[in-house]
């Protein structure tokens, strides 16, 4: 082991289809208590799970196809769906994309185990439906996980917690086959709502972490801290967001060694959490670090009127998760540079250009590095189909194109070089619109990959965040980190 150095040594990205839970996202709930008639609208709309998985920039996101490929695929991707010989499965190199019958064991799992017994699910579906599904799973049909599905309840007791106690309706393929309850009668944190935007968070870090930890061939007792980036935050009315949801997903995947701790700020949430995880190793206080982000149920159907109005189905119909293995250097993976930050102070202002300089321009200038000298980077990768039917820019050409004049401006390269700048160093957005899960974290694995190929010698990976979203503040935050090929290894 080489201590100088940091890597990631690991990365896994999953996704969940959850159309039965769009309902359920906020803006969606929203607009169906003021309209009932869209429930069946979006009913409608709503993709299968073939679908979903032959959809290509969810095979992007498992690592089945290269991201620059979507430049070359017909659009639109919903109405070309991959797929056609089979070649394209639910599985990928970086994780998987699950189904909803298999994602309601890790959701029933994820709250037995703490004995809350928040869901109840219907025990025909449970025994027919669900039990089955996941013990065919490699990964999650351990016996204590199949232990804690039990028997399930009646259709009785079912509707009776939904009529008398608010507990939410759950459903599979359009019929009620559960309830969500909450767990509390005052305290607006426990309400069901807010529990399950938290249990499906742990659920799906749980998911991105067992993948990790497969793909890593490590065991779950040797991890030995883990940081949760998820966006939620989960609490009690005395301490919305004071709870550790690292430790809640940790004790599911038996990473009994571990400490935790959560780190949130918006979507630079998993680059703070990188960066603290490669502290940690850095000063050689942990050895192998752990860093997760579950999916977020809010942000499900989010743009659901765009899609109606087009008349194309919902796209936000899964949620993400990432994990990051953060260890002292093997010799072989690519170097996470912590003498290359790209900070963005407080005082540093709040116009987009200066975003930029701060994140991008300056720390490559003080180590003589020019903007050419990336190779690609990675900003905010949300999938341009899901945004631009609402009137929302391409979110990530618009990012690279601000750093492309910059490097027009540095005279790096010619204005009439710009959109070869951007093809060369940038990417098409695939990643689904769950706020942290696009924040350019999820293409790490992909640059790993290229960087280990010999594709890509260095790749910067930048995030922006939403602070003023608390109204706590007008600021903007932001940070940036760089991974390069690791000096061992270019010897060889």
């Amino acid at each position: 082991m080489n201590a100088s150095h940091v890597i990631i040594r690991k990365c896994s990205n999953i996704l969940v289809h959850l159309p039965d839970f769009v309902r359920h996202g906020s803006k969606p709930s929203r607009e169906i208590k003021k309209h009932p008639d869209l429930e069946g609208k979006i009913r409608s709309r709503l993709r299968t799970y073939r679908e979903a998985v032959s959809y290509a920039p969810n095979q992007v996101f498992i690592g089945n196809m290269e991201p620059d490929a979507l430049r070359s695929l017909k659009q639109p991707w919903f109405q070309h769906l991959l797929n056609r010989d089979g070649a394209f499965g639910r599985t990928g190199p970086f994780g998987e994309i699950m189904p909803q019958e298999e994602f309601y064991a890790l959701l029933k799992a994820a709250t037995d185990e703490s004995s809350y017994d928040l869901v109840w699910l219907e025990r025909r579906f449970l025994a027919e439906t669900v039990s089955p599904a996941i013990a065919k799973h490699r990964l999650c049909n351990s016996g204590d996980l199949l232990q804690t599905l039990g028997h399930g309840k009646t259709m009785e007791e079912i509707r009776k917690k939904i009529d008398q106690d608010r507990s939410l309706p759950l459903y599979h393929q359009d019929v009620l086959v559960g309830c969500f309850q909450r767990h509390h009668d005052e305290d607006e944190s426990l309400q069901a709502l807010v529990l399950m935007e938290n249990l499906m968070t742990k659920a799906s870090a749980y998911l991105a972490l067992r993948n990790l930890l497969d793909g890593a061939n490590c065991e779950a007792s040797e991890i030995d801290f883990i940081i949760s980036c998820s966006e939620e935050a989960a609490g009690d009315r005395y301490q919305r967001g004071g709870g550790n949801l690292a430790r809640a997903i940790g004790e599911m995947a038996g990473c009994r060694n571990a400490i935790s701790c959560d780190v949130k700020s918006f979507c630079v949430g998993p680059h703070y959490g990188i960066l603290h995880a490669a502290a940690l190793v850095k000063a050689g206080l942990f050895r192998k670090v752990a860093v997760v982000a579950g999916g977020s149920l809010a942000k499900l159907g989010m743009k659901f009127q765009g899609h109606l109005d087009k008349n194309m189905p919902v796209l936000e119909d899964v949620i993400g998760g990432v994990a990051f293995l953060v260890t002292e250097d093997d010799g072989d993976s690519p170097v996470l540079r912590l003498d290359l930050l790209g900070k963005y102070p407080i005082g540093a202002g709040g116009s987009q250009q200066r975003i930029q300089e701060s994140l991008i321009l300056e720390p490559l200038k003080a180590h003589g590095l020019k903007l050419t000298d990336i190779d690609r980077y990675a900003t905010e990768l949300q999938n341009p189909e899901i945004t631009l039917p609402i009137g929302q820019d391409d979110i990530p050409l618009k990012n690279y194109r601000l750093i492309a004049a910059l490097a027009v401006q540095q005279k790096e390269i010619e204005k009439s070089q710009m959109n070869e700048f951007i093809e060369k160093r940038g990417l098409v957005g695939f990643a689904p619109t769950q706020g942290h899960i696009p924040a350019g974290v999820s293409y790490i694995a992909h640059g790993i990959r290229e960087i280990l190929e010999g594709k890509k010698k260095r790749i910067m990976i930048v995030a922006k965040g939403s602070p003023f979203l608390t109204r706590m503040t007008n600021l903007s935050d932001g940070l940036s980190f760089v991974l390069e090929k690791n000096p061992k290894h270019a010897e060889e």
